[in-house]
């Protein structure tokens, strides 16, 4: 059972990261435990985590602040190994370099420092920049698969479904024409203009044919109507 000194001190520092956030950092106390904290850390921009969200664990002992508390990470990342505490200044590892000034912000400020860092400890692994920046890419996706996570965190669960969303109207979206494509349309709108063009000049070559295939003998028979007619008033007299 935490002893009231240390519930009290970790729910001043719950209030002060409510009232002044960390950069790149999110932290919330376990509602039915607050001696166990659940954080996020965001990749920060120009490293191989940049986009990727880190989600894990604080374990606050009950005397606390006079002792520190024991840090793991959920989330795959390729510079920790999950599930396992993480060998820092600010954890249980080197309770000797304690400090009962430090607070969550700063041990969290110094883990993700640390975490851009290659310096090896208990609890890092090495991988390369391409595999950090995959799992940077996965991570949101992973953690969302996470029932205490989309519980603590509702807020990044509606940033990953944001995300299905936008890639799913961008799949269903056309894509842009290649250059050959465009070739094959230009080649199928100019053949398209030349039939348009057979089409407008063929009536008048056919008139034109017509008119050159005009029987004789139908105008030997007008001739002879006209005649006949011109002939009719003499006829009378």
């Amino acid at each position: 059972m935490a002893e009231k000194s240390c519930v009290k001190r970790l729910q001043k520092e719950y209030r002060a990261l409510c009232k002044e956030p960390v950069s790149h950092v999110v932290a919330r106390p376990s509602p039915n435990d607050i001696l166990e904290w659940h954080y996020v850390l965001e990749g920060s921009e120009g490293t191989p985590f940049a986009g990727g969200y880190y989600y894990g664990k604080i374990k606050f002992p009950p005397e606390y602040p006079y002792k520190p508390p024991g840090i793991s990470m959920t989330t795959p990342n390729g510079r920790f190994m999950t599930q396992k505490k993480i060998c820092l200044s600010m954890s249980d590892f080197h309770p000797e370099s304690w400090n009962p000034m430090w607070s969550v912000s700063s041990i969290l400020t110094g883990l993700l420092s640390f975490m851009m860092d290659n310096s090896p400890t208990t609890g890092s692994v090495t991988t390369t920049t391409k595999e950090k920046q995959r799992l940077a890419k996965a991570s949101l996706s992973f953690n969302c698969k996470n029932a205490t996570f989309r519980k603590m965190f509702p807020e990044y669960v509606e940033k990953y479904n944001q995300q299905l969303s936008e890639q799913s109207l961008s799949e269903q979206g056309s894509p842009a024409p290649s250059q050959e494509d465009s070739r094959h349309l230009l080649d199928k709108v100019g053949n398209s203009m030349r039939e348009d063009l057979k089409r407008v000049e063929t009536p008048k070559d056919t008139r034109k044919n017509r008119r050159q295939s005009f029987p004789t003998w139908m105008l030997l028979l007008l001739v002879s109507i006209f005649g006949i007619v011109m002939a009719l008033p003499l006829l009378q007299l």
